[in-house]
């Protein structure tokens, strides 16, 4: 817990320090000199110390004021600097989004018309980066993120978990090697991302041992693994929300029924204070309609290819 003196004490000595004078900083703030007179004394009694001293009826600062000024100065600019930003953003048509690439890719791009179409009056700046950006400095009026929810200074609002499940291209399902089962997956080509849900993890899951990656894929975003994955190159590890509309396309199928629950979900975050301006409210109350829309819709159902001829399959899990 911070332990910070009385802001209007600290406003007083700013003011009085730059005039030099508690009767023009009485002035700049509107009160009068003798409330200027008590916040200082309260804060050099808060502080310990004395800020300034008199000679000759002059106004000067001790050593300890001189060394006090320069830094609360520049913090007082920081906050009025800040300030007009955020002003001049609100007072904007366009709405700024920072997501990640391939939430921004395989999520909210596809359904942005629907935003559009809703809300003609805003404009949508899509900021894409997969680093954490600051939405002060950044200059961002909202987010979506993936982690635990926990960032100082914003308020998050949990948007969807997931889970992690094998997909592929139908094509693999009727190709010389097909899916029938787990250990099939010994003749494909495994494609990878960053996802700590690793393929390692998801075979233990599926009782399958002696099996390593054949022919590996790496990338490093998880939309190049899952258009990998379209283009019949191999076997991946999709997240649910993002493969939802591939699979919902038939782009890809689900050959298994196993899935991994994540521990990390989809927030949509911005800074305290700001969620009821009209466009960060009119974004957030369409991004919940579209995931109570996608939440509504069933599931597509795993799809192994039949057995061959005389040939006995037990369900995976």
């Amino acid at each position: 817990m911070r332990r910070l003196p009385p802001l209007n004490a600290l406003r007083a000595f700013e003011a009085a320090a730059r005039h030099l004078s508690f009767t023009r900083a009485a002035v700049e703030l509107h009160v009068t000199q003798a409330a200027i007179s008590h916040q200082i004394k309260a804060l050099e009694e808060w502080l310990g110390m004395a800020l300034f001293k008199r000679q000759n009826r002059a106004l000067l600062l001790t050593d300890a004021g001189q060394a006090y000024l320069p830094p609360l100065r520049e913090s007082f600019d920081r906050i009025q600097d800040a300030t007009a930003r955020l002003q001049a953003r609100d007072r904007s048509g366009a709405l700024t989004v920072s997501t990640f690439t391939s939430f921004a890719a395989k999520w909210l791009v596809p359904k942005l018309g629907r935003f559009a179409a809703a809300h003609p009056d805003i404009e949508v700046r899509l900021a894409i980066n997969d680093a954490l950006v600051d939405l002060v400095s950044d200059t961002v009026d909202v987010g979506i993120r993936y982690g635990s929810g926990d960032w100082r200074g914003l308020r998050a609002e949990r948007l969807m978990t997931e889970v992690v499940f094998v997909v592929c291209s139908p094509r693999l399902l009727d190709g010389p090697a097909p899916l029938r089962r787990p250990e099939d997956l010994r003749h494909h080509t495994m494609l990878h991302d960053d996802l700590p849900e690793d393929w390692d993890t998801w075979l233990e899951a599926a009782g399958v041992g002696g099996i390593k990656a054949r022919r590996d894929l790496a990338f490093n975003h998880s939309e190049m693994v899952l258009q990998a994955a379209i283009d019949g190159l191999g076997v991946a590890l999709g997240r649910s929300v993002l493969v939802a509309d591939d699979l919902a396309a038939g782009r890809l199928v689900k050959p298994f029924d196993l899935e991994l629950p994540t521990q990390a979900a989809y927030y949509l975050v911005c800074l305290e204070g700001t969620q009821d301006r009209p466009k960060v409210k009119a974004f957030r109350d369409w991004v919940m309609a579209e995931v109570a829309r996608e939440a509504a819709a069933p599931a597509p159902p795993a799809r192994p290819i039949p057995p061959a001829a005389g040939e006995t399959v037990t369900a995976t899990a």
